[in-house]
């Protein structure tokens, strides 16, 4: 028989060992399912929102194709007789380009070829004044003029011709 400070053996039951079990492992479990469910919500909206294969297009360009009525675009720079400058711009193609020692009045005239084209001139000559003017179709859309006393700089720029 038993005495009274001895207790019977505990009979355990499968369920309370499975209970034990999930005791020990419910925030192991937690992380592991918000883990699978992230990885399934992010595969799923990449899928739906940003494809990392982008679709291959036909190259429709023609290499041959000038605009139908194209705008010209004119570069002047002038000063009083006898300026040198060195002059800075961008050509039609968008380069820039540049001419050293060139004897003022001078000006450059090209179509423009793209959609949309910027337009810059910048000069740096050696007398007291200096000027610049962009035309596009032979009407002024730029202009400055800059006087100092030595090797007066000025520059134009057209933002959309």
């Amino acid at each position: 028989m038993r005495g009274k400070g001895e207790s019977r053996p505990r009979r355990r039951s499968p369920r309370s060992a499975v209970f034990r079990l999930l005791r020990r492992l419910w925030i192991p479990l937690i992380i592991i399912v918000v883990v699978a469910a992230g990885s399934v919500a992010v595969s799923r909206l990449r899928g739906i929102f940003g494809s990392e294969n982008s679709p291959t297009y036909g190259d429709t360009k023609d290499g041959q194709a000038q605009p139908f009525n194209p705008k010209y675009i004119r570069y002047e720079v002038f000063g009083p007789a006898g300026t040198v400058a060195d002059i800075s711009y961008f050509d039609g193609n968008g380069n820039p380009s540049h001419e050293d020692g060139v004897s003022l009045p001078w000006s450059l005239e090209f179509p423009i070829t793209t959609a949309a084209s910027i337009g810059s001139v910048a000069a740096q000559g050696d007398s007291g004044s200096i000027g610049c003017r962009i035309l596009v179709g032979g009407t002024v859309k730029a202009e400055k003029i800059t006087t100092h006393e030595v090797s007066t700089f000025t520059s134009c720029l057209l933002r959309a011709a």
